[in-house]
């Protein structure tokens, strides 16, 4: 009996013991098979130490794949304070070399860390300072690949692109809002330590870093160059509070330039205050629009049908009552009878007051917030604002008439172009965009509204806008052999009492190439100008003009002389049309152009040729040379 119970003890053991091995069996299976990575990576992370080498932002681009943004390539200096043998001299060293305590340098040479990155002292160095520091050669001391931005045109575009920080993150403008697709993926050195953090004698692992995508603008830089160099020159000379500068596509809703002054250097931006470097006035600002407004009010009134600008007329004396209040026109003494066409290129107020009033609060506003009014446009940048209208059920007689000339209610210099735009295009409302890719990923043109106007009433307030470039106020913009349409504007501005500000306004321009045909809207607006007479046809015109100028020149556009020819006052440079002078005798060529110089070339008697050419405007005065046959 005893032995029974001996043997099935003995059995009980050995069962344990076998359950127990193969416990111990499955453990080891476990471990060497289905946890071996998991195992693998803790252990190589106590071992092993990685070194970052800093990858590139990815470029920022023109529409023409020209370069606006690029990277510098520096060097860092990182510490592996457990493989430094004398700590005292090479932060002695150290801190001769990068011209810093040997104080602040000792706390980083003797920090208890495996790595030390010497911030910020030993970040972005030049390779002068990197190769002196190498040439030491000290354990525990290295030197890495860094990448910092570079900002090649230094102030251009600066709101639009903004600037990143010395880790290279984006911190505004496009730098932020795009940070993730234009940072890369860091590369490390990596080798192995034992347990006191000392080097082993391994192979070292390079692993490359990953530049970041490439963002490619609408922005056409030579366009850019030509707004900011003009608007800066008349920021500079009128000694003006701030400026805004805008080309657009009237018909993709692409930013071909964008400028806001003051401005500031990516650079360098420590330099400047956070309410220039946060502030891109182009999308930010808002103020009273003034007369640029009435493009506005024309089409809506032309849309409903409320008006005839060539039959229906209009008698101003210079001032209309409305309500209680009466409102007067920049012109003290009226205009007279005038058409609405002519309404339209003096920019009488009271005029575009019995516009209003014809169309109504409710249509007027109508139109207004179809147009993108009263909200963002949903450009791609940061910092947009909605501008302020009026509540409808506060709108009275005096509301509904102020807004029908641009008082009384705040926009932004996109809104304006946008809406501008969407008139002049046959009736589309573009969202605005200045992002045209991002790596492979392309941005399309986005439609908000279509038909707010029909394509009659376009062309008809084309036709008016040129009239004022040609006969009004904004005969500043004109240019000989184009069309050019446009508006200007003069808004009195509204001081932190509510009440406005005398002597201090915004000078616009809102202009258009080709009147017939429109490709690219402009708008230039200069904040509290000095020393200039306080008209936007004056100050803003000639600028816009600049400018429209020079994208004839760069995008190489033909001449249309088909359009509306200039009135001329007496202190205008008059410009006369050249005769059609082929198979004329040398006599009648020098009757024809009586107005100008002639010199002949050849000794025939027939003209065969002309330089200007034919059918072209050119100064009075100025020298015509005749070929000969």
């Amino acid at each position: 009996m005893f032995q029974t119970k001996q043997n099935i003890r003995i059995k009980y053991v050995f069962l344990f013991c076998i359950l127990i091995f193969i416990f111990v069996i499955i453990k080891i299976f476990y471990i060497q098979v289905i946890e071996y990575k998991k195992l693998n990576k803790l252990a190589n992370e106590l071992w092993s130490r990685n070194l970052t080498v800093q990858a590139d932002r990815g470029k920022i681009l023109d529409r023409n794949g020209k370069i606006i943004v690029d990277n510098i390539t520096t060097v860092g200096l990182y510490l592996v304070p457990n493989q430094i043998i004398n700590k005292e001299e090479v932060a002695k060293e150290l801190s001769s070399i990068l011209n810093v305590s040997y104080e602040e340098m000792y706390r980083h040479v003797a920090k208890k860390t495996s790595i030390e990155r010497v911030h910020p002292e030993g970040r972005n160095l030049s390779f002068d300072i990197a190769d002196k520091i190498n040439n030491l050669n000290f354990d525990g001391v290295y030197l890495l690949k860094e990448s910092k931005r570079n900002y090649i045109y230094n102030n251009l575009l600066s709101h639009v692109i903004g600037f990143t920080g010395i880790d290279n993150q984006g911190l505004s403008g496009l730098e932020l809002k795009y940070n993730k697709d234009l940072t890369g993926k860091n590369g490390n050195v990596k080798y192995y330590s034992d347990g006191k953090g000392k080097r082993l004698k391994l192979s070292e692992i390079y692993e490359t870093p990953i530049s970041g995508k490439d963002i490619n603008l609408t922005i056409d830089l030579d366009v850019q160059l030509s707004l900011e160099n003009e608007l800066y020159n008349a920021y500079k000379k009128y000694n003006a509070k701030g400026a805004i500068g805008i080309v657009m596509k009237a018909k993709t809703g692409e930013i071909i330039a964008m400028s806001s002054l003051p401005s500031f250097d990516p650079n360098n931006y420590k330099n400047y205050s956070e309410e220039i470097i946060n502030r891109n006035l182009a999308i930010w600002s808002n103020f009273e629009p003034g007369s640029t407004f009435k493009i506005v009010t024309l089409a809506s009134a032309i849309n409903e049908n409320v008006v005839n600008i060539f039959e229906d007329t209009y008698n101003d004396t210079g001032k209309i009552k409305v309500a209680s209040s009466t409102l007067h026109c920049w012109k003290r003494k009226g205009h007279g009878l005038q058409t609405y066409v002519q309404v339209v290129e003096n920019s009488c107020n009271p005029g575009f007051v019995t516009l209003g009033q014809k169309l109504g609060k409710e249509k007027l506003f109508k139109y207004i917030r179809e147009l993108g009014f009263g909200r963002k446009t949903g450009i791609d940048l940061s910092g947009e604002a909605t501008g302020i209208l009026f509540d409808m059920e506060k709108i009275g007689p005096v509301e509904l008439a102020t807004t029908a000339f641009g008082q009384g209610i705040s926009v932004t210099a996109i809104q304006q172009v946008t809406a501008v735009s969407a008139i002049i295009n046959g009736g589309t409302l573009y969202t605005p965009y200045i992002v045209s890719k991002v790596g492979e990923n392309k941005n399309y043109p986005r439609i908000k509204k279509e038909n707010i106007i029909s394509e009659e009433t376009s062309s008809l307030v084309r036709y008016a806008l040129e009239s004022v470039v040609a006969n009004g106020s904004g005969r500043n913009a004109y240019i000989e052999n184009y069309r050019v349409g446009g508006k200007t504007g003069t808004a009195q501005k509204v001081g932190d009492n509510g009440t406005y500000m005398s002597g201090n306004y915004v000078l616009s321009f809102i202009g258009f190439l080709s009147a017939n045909n429109p490709e690219y809207v402009i708008y230039i607006a200069l904040d509290n100008p000095h020393g200039v007479t306080q008209y936007g046809g004056v100050a803003s015109a000639p600028i816009a003009k600049k400018v429209l100028e020079d994208i004839i020149s760069i995008y190489d556009i033909k001449e249309d002389t088909t359009g509306l020819p200039k009135s001329y006052r007496w202190d205008d440079t008059i410009y006369i049309m050249i005769p059609n002078l082929i198979g004329a005798t040398k006599k009648e060529a020098k009757s024809l152009l009586k107005d100008f110089k002639v010199e002949f070339v050849g000794n025939g008697d027939k003209v065969i040729d002309s330089n200007p050419r034919f059918n072209t405007r050119a100064k009075q005065g100025s020298i015509i040379k005749v070929l000969l046959n």
